[in-house]
Protein backbone atom coordinates (compact mmCIF):
# COMPACT_ATOMS: atom_id res chain seq x y z
CA UNK A 1 0.00 0.00 0.00
CA UNK A 2 1.39 3.54 -0.89
CA UNK A 3 1.49 5.30 2.56
CA UNK A 4 1.26 9.05 0.07
CA UNK A 5 -2.04 7.62 -1.17
CA UNK A 6 -3.39 6.18 2.15
CA UNK A 7 -2.69 9.72 3.73
CA UNK A 8 -4.08 11.59 0.51
CA UNK A 9 -7.17 9.80 1.03
CA UNK A 10 -7.39 9.60 4.87
CA UNK A 11 -7.29 13.63 4.42
CA UNK A 12 -9.34 14.79 1.32
CA UNK A 13 -13.67 15.05 2.43
CA UNK A 14 -16.10 17.26 1.34
CA UNK A 15 -14.73 20.41 2.24
CA UNK A 16 -11.76 19.41 -0.56
CA UNK A 17 -14.07 19.15 -3.41
CA UNK A 18 -16.27 22.35 -2.43
CA UNK A 19 -12.65 24.24 -2.01
CA UNK A 20 -11.95 22.52 -5.53
CA UNK A 21 -15.80 22.65 -7.45
CA UNK A 22 -17.46 25.68 -5.02
CA UNK A 23 -21.51 25.50 -5.69
CA UNK A 24 -20.75 28.28 -8.62
CA UNK A 25 -18.67 26.08 -10.13
CA UNK A 26 -21.13 23.20 -9.65
CA UNK A 27 -23.72 25.51 -11.24
CA UNK A 28 -21.73 26.34 -14.26
CA UNK A 29 -20.43 23.00 -14.75
CA UNK A 30 -24.24 22.09 -14.92
CA UNK A 31 -25.15 24.72 -17.36
CA UNK A 32 -22.61 23.90 -19.92
CA UNK A 33 -23.73 20.11 -19.39
CA UNK A 34 -27.15 21.30 -20.26
CA UNK A 35 -26.57 23.52 -23.44
CA UNK A 36 -23.85 21.49 -24.56
CA UNK A 37 -26.34 18.66 -25.08
CA UNK A 38 -28.53 20.42 -26.90
CA UNK A 39 -26.26 20.09 -29.69
CA UNK A 40 -26.35 16.40 -29.91
CA UNK A 41 -27.71 13.10 -28.75
CA UNK A 42 -26.06 11.79 -26.35
CA UNK A 43 -25.88 12.32 -22.21
CA UNK A 44 -23.12 13.58 -19.94
CA UNK A 45 -23.07 13.05 -16.57
CA UNK A 46 -20.15 14.80 -13.94
CA UNK A 47 -19.72 12.87 -10.91
CA UNK A 48 -16.73 13.77 -8.59
CA UNK A 49 -15.59 11.89 -5.63
CA UNK A 50 -13.04 13.05 -2.47
CA UNK A 51 -11.60 9.96 -1.70
CA UNK A 52 -12.15 6.51 -1.69
CA UNK A 53 -13.73 4.29 1.15
CA UNK A 54 -11.54 2.64 3.33
CA UNK A 55 -12.26 -0.85 1.97
CA UNK A 56 -11.62 -0.08 -1.63
CA UNK A 57 -8.39 1.94 -0.80
CA UNK A 58 -7.01 -1.10 0.96
CA UNK A 59 -8.20 -3.38 -1.77
CA UNK A 60 -6.49 -0.91 -4.29
CA UNK A 61 -9.11 0.05 -6.15
CA UNK A 62 -8.12 2.93 -8.60
CA UNK A 63 -9.79 5.41 -10.02
CA UNK A 64 -11.01 3.48 -13.61
CA UNK A 65 -12.36 0.84 -11.58
CA UNK A 66 -14.21 3.00 -9.35
CA UNK A 67 -15.55 5.19 -12.47
CA UNK A 68 -16.81 2.35 -14.39
CA UNK A 69 -18.83 0.83 -10.47
CA UNK A 70 -20.20 4.69 -10.81
CA UNK A 71 -20.73 4.59 -14.69
CA UNK A 72 -22.94 1.62 -13.77
CA UNK A 73 -24.58 2.86 -10.33
CA UNK A 74 -25.72 6.39 -11.77
CA UNK A 75 -27.26 4.61 -14.77
CA UNK A 76 -25.24 6.48 -17.63
CA UNK A 77 -25.41 3.28 -19.29
CA UNK A 78 -28.73 3.04 -19.83
CA UNK A 79 -29.44 5.29 -22.88
CA UNK A 80 -31.74 5.24 -25.93
CA UNK A 81 -28.88 5.55 -27.95
CA UNK A 82 -26.04 3.73 -25.74
CA UNK A 83 -24.57 7.49 -25.98
CA UNK A 84 -24.34 8.26 -22.57
CA UNK A 85 -20.53 9.36 -21.21
CA UNK A 86 -19.16 9.80 -17.41
CA UNK A 87 -16.95 12.03 -16.60
CA UNK A 88 -15.07 10.93 -13.16
CA UNK A 89 -13.19 12.92 -10.80
CA UNK A 90 -11.03 11.35 -8.11
CA UNK A 91 -10.15 14.47 -5.96
CA UNK A 92 -7.43 12.46 -3.74
CA UNK A 93 -5.56 11.42 -6.71
CA UNK A 94 -6.38 13.85 -8.84
CA UNK A 95 -7.69 11.75 -11.82
CA UNK A 96 -10.12 11.72 -14.24
CA UNK A 97 -11.91 8.84 -15.90
CA UNK A 98 -14.40 9.04 -19.13
CA UNK A 99 -16.28 5.94 -19.13
CA UNK A 100 -18.69 5.80 -22.66
CA UNK A 101 -21.35 3.42 -23.58
CA UNK A 102 -20.49 1.39 -26.04
CA UNK A 103 -22.22 3.26 -29.07
CA UNK A 104 -20.10 5.89 -28.62
CA UNK A 105 -17.22 4.20 -27.47
CA UNK A 106 -17.05 2.48 -30.76
CA UNK A 107 -17.24 5.28 -32.92
CA UNK A 108 -14.31 7.09 -31.21
CA UNK A 109 -12.39 4.50 -29.28
CA UNK A 110 -10.34 5.37 -26.37
CA UNK A 111 -7.71 7.59 -27.66
CA UNK A 112 -10.02 10.48 -27.81
CA UNK A 113 -10.63 9.90 -24.10
CA UNK A 114 -6.98 9.74 -22.75
CA UNK A 115 -6.78 12.91 -24.68
CA UNK A 116 -9.58 14.51 -23.45
CA UNK A 117 -8.43 13.23 -19.35
CA UNK A 118 -4.78 14.81 -20.72
CA UNK A 119 -6.68 18.15 -21.42
CA UNK A 120 -8.72 18.46 -18.22
CA UNK A 121 -5.57 16.89 -15.82
CA UNK A 122 -3.10 19.74 -17.06
CA UNK A 123 -6.22 22.20 -16.06
CA UNK A 124 -6.75 20.24 -12.57
CA UNK A 125 -2.36 20.27 -12.24
CA UNK A 126 -3.16 24.36 -12.05
CA UNK A 127 -5.90 24.29 -9.88
CA UNK A 128 -8.55 24.90 -12.18
CA UNK A 129 -11.09 22.69 -11.43
CA UNK A 130 -14.03 24.29 -13.25
CA UNK A 131 -11.95 25.37 -16.20
CA UNK A 132 -11.20 22.01 -16.29
CA UNK A 133 -14.44 19.57 -16.40
CA UNK A 134 -15.76 22.75 -18.67
CA UNK A 135 -13.52 21.86 -21.15
CA UNK A 136 -13.79 18.12 -20.97
CA UNK A 137 -17.67 18.43 -21.52
CA UNK A 138 -17.31 20.49 -24.57
CA UNK A 139 -14.85 18.40 -25.93
CA UNK A 140 -16.71 14.71 -25.35
CA UNK A 141 -19.75 17.06 -26.90
CA UNK A 142 -17.75 17.51 -30.04
CA UNK A 143 -17.44 13.81 -30.33
CA UNK A 144 -21.08 13.12 -29.74
CA UNK A 145 -22.65 16.01 -31.85
CA UNK A 146 -20.15 14.22 -34.83
CA UNK A 147 -22.24 10.91 -34.22
CA UNK A 148 -25.26 11.74 -32.43
CA UNK A 149 -26.31 14.79 -33.97
CA UNK A 150 -29.65 16.07 -32.33
CA UNK A 151 -33.29 15.45 -33.14
CA UNK A 152 -36.69 16.83 -32.16
CA UNK A 153 -37.43 13.77 -30.15
CA UNK A 154 -34.37 13.64 -27.84
CA UNK A 155 -35.11 14.16 -24.13
CA UNK A 156 -32.81 14.49 -21.33
CA UNK A 157 -32.36 10.97 -20.16
CA UNK A 158 -29.92 12.02 -17.38
CA UNK A 159 -29.87 14.95 -14.79
CA UNK A 160 -27.07 17.57 -15.75
CA UNK A 161 -26.67 18.13 -12.46
CA UNK A 162 -23.22 17.41 -11.35
CA UNK A 163 -22.97 14.53 -8.59
CA UNK A 164 -20.44 14.51 -5.66
CA UNK A 165 -19.98 10.70 -4.38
Amino acid sequence: MDTKRLLRHLFTDHWAVRRALPPVAMRTIEKAIGEEERRHAGQLRFAVEASLPLGELLRGVQSRERAVDWFGRLGVWDTEHNSGVLIYLLLADRRVEIVADRGIHSKVGGAAWEAICGEMQQEFARGQFERGVVIGVRAISDLLAAHFPPSDDSPNELSDKPVVL
